[in-house]
Formats: structure tokens, C-alpha cells, sequence
């Protein structure tokens, strides 16, 4: 294999990082909200506000640490108001998460226009992008430096925050009792834990994950907004939950399969195929995902009931 071939390999391989952050910190939040027995659909609309505020924050401050943490606290504000509807009121999960993603898509485009007086994409040239980091001697190691260039923060904490959060639950008392919600309620409730604290807790926190993966779609390979910036992230991140089976290690690597579909279809815009093929390549590859993944589970679990016999 040539150094050319070798060199767009570690191009499309550092895209797949950077597109698959967003991606993966809203699947992670999707993952531990699994794990408290309370159906987050709401990361669309989640990302979205983190998306806008970061830019506001970054507008107006002109610091990247209070545009992150901007983001990161609109995302905790949305996901403190879904696990309200959700625990506290009993409204259906499924409902609150549409009537929240179609809210937020309605509020930021309209906000755009309140605070900045344009419709549907604001940039400006006062705005900071996040750091980008170049590890040293990594970046001087052929192959793997180019894969790890110019990487943000938020790139190697979606990372980190997968490793991290599967030691918690896996490894942790806490995470033995938050897994123990989603097992059987009544039994954790009849060992003194606080059920209804617990999942509101996980929830409303989860979202500053959210949050931090609408930051780095605004302030990450580009520094804008753009109405509806998200395009589906959110539920792709529900994809990729599933695929993972909601493990944090297997929601990293499904995360990085997205990603990767999403880097794809950005190198091949340079051929002849049509922007509106390449652009459904990460949409297609979810559905089909969704499908073989779907069979496998259905073929496995029919597999283990005739082993039972």
C-alpha cells in the first residue's frame, strides 16, 4: 500500500473521529438513561440547545471554556425539564421527546433571529473555535499522528467519557445500584435507594453530555450555527445505543460505525456521485444497521430458546 493510500486512510479515519463525537456523547446519554428504566428520545433537541447557547456564549464572552460550559448547562436545563415531564408527571417518554426535539428546532431558528437578526445560519468572524491538539510524539508517528491530529477536547472526552462511564456502572457500587433501577424497581426501592432521585439525577446530568455534542458540532470543525445543525444526530445516537446494547464500550464502537458512514459520504462529495446520494449514505447505513442488527438478536435469541429444549 502506497503513502498516499496509507495518508487518505488516516484522513478518513481522523474524520471518523470528529463526526462521531457528537454522535457518541448523545448515545451515551441515551445508554445510562437505559440503565434507570427511562426512555431518553429527547437528544435531538438536547444537542440543539447546546448547539445555540455555546454560540451565543461564544458570541458575547468570547471564551471557549464559558461557551462549552454554555452548552453544556442548556443541555442539563433541557434534560432536567424532560425527566420532570417524564418521573415526576408520568407524561409518556415517547411524547415528551418529540414535543422536546420539535420544540427546540422551533425555538432556535427563532431565537437565531431574535438575537442575531438572521434566519437560518449565523457565523461571525469574532467567534472562537474549540483548541485543536496535537499530542507530542504521537504527531510525529507516521500513520497514527495524522489519525490523531487536530483532534479537539470534546473528541478525546467522548472517548474517555465511554471507558469512564463503563467503569462506573460495571465497576462501582453506585453504578451496581443505578444498574439495579432498570432490573427491578421495587427491589432497589425495598434496599432504601431512592428510585425517582436516582433516574431524575441521571437524566437531567446525561443531558450536559448532550450538551457538550451540540458544542462541538458549532464549535468543532466549523464555528457556526445553522438551523437544524443536528440533522438526525440525535437519532442516530439512539441507533447507536441499541446496537450497543446500551454498554458504553459497545455504544463507543457503534458510534465510530456512524461516524464512519458519515466520514465516507464527505470523501466520496469529491466524485461524481450526486451530494444527494452521498449526503443519505449515513442515513442508509442506520436503517440497514438497525435491520442485520435487529435479525441477529431475533436469530440469536430463537438459537438460545432451542438450547433451553
Amino acid at each position: 500500500m502506497t503513502n498516499a493510500n496509507l495518508t487518505y486512510i488516516a484522513t478518513v479515519l481522523n474524520s471518523m473521529i470528529r463526526m462521531s463525537s457528537p454522535i457518541l456523547l448523545a448515545a451515551l446519554t441515551a445508554a445510562i438513561c437505559n440503565k434507570v428504566k427511562v426512555f431518553n428520545i429527547g437528544m435531538e433537541g438536547t444537542m440543539m440547545a447546546g448547539a445555540f447557547f455555546s454560540i451565543v456564549a461564544n458570541y458575547y464572552t468570547h471564551s471557549v471554556l464559558l461557551s462549552v460550559l454554555a452548552g453544556a448547562a442548556s443541555g442539563l436545563v433541557i434534560s432536567a425539564i424532560n425527566a420532570l415531564c417524564i418521573i415526576r408527571f408520568k407524561a409518556a417518554a415517547t411524547v415528551v421527546g418529540m414535543a422536546m426535539n420539535t420544540l427546540m428546532t422551533g425555538a432556535t431558528a427563532y431565537l437565531l433571529y431574535v438575537i442575531f437578526g438572521v434566519r437560518g445560519v449565523f457565523t461571525d468572524n469574532s467567534l472562537l473555535p474549540l483548541p485543536r491538539i496535537n499530542l507530542p510524539l504521537i504527531r510525529d508517528i507516521p500513520f497514527l499522528g495524522t489519525v490523531l491530529s487536530n483532534l479537539t477536547p470534546i473528541d478525546y472526552l467522548a472517548i474517555l467519557m465511554a471507558v469512564g462511564m463503563h467503569i462506573f456502572l460495571y465497576k462501582t457500587v453506585m453504578g451496581y445500584r443505578l444498574r439495579a433501577i432498570g432490573i427491578n424497581q421495587e427491589a432497589a426501592r425495598s434496599l432504601g435507594t431512592e428510585v425517582e432521585k436516582r433516574q431524575f439525577l441521571t437524566v437531567a446530568l446525561s443531558g450536559t453530555l448532550c450538551g457538550l455534542g451540540g458544542c462541538a458540532l458549532s464549535m468543532g470543525s466549523v464555528t457556526l450555527f445553522i438551523q437544524n445543525i443536528t440533522a438526525g444526530r440525535g437519532y442516530m445516537a439512539m441507533a447507536a445505543c441499541n446496537m450497543g446494547n446500551a454498554n458504553p464500550l459497545g455504544v463507543l464502537f457503534a458510534s465510530f460505525f456512524f461516524g464512519a458512514c458519515q466520514a465516507v459520504g464527505n470523501a466520496m462529495q469529491n466524485t461524481s456521485l450526486k451530494t444527494q446520494v452521498t449526503a443519505s449514505i449515513p442515513y442508509a447505513a442506520t436503517i440497514i444497521a438497525l435491520i442485520v442488527f435487529h435479525l441477529y438478536r431475533k436469530n440469536k435469541a430463537g438459537r438460545q430458546k432451542e438450547n433451553r429444549k
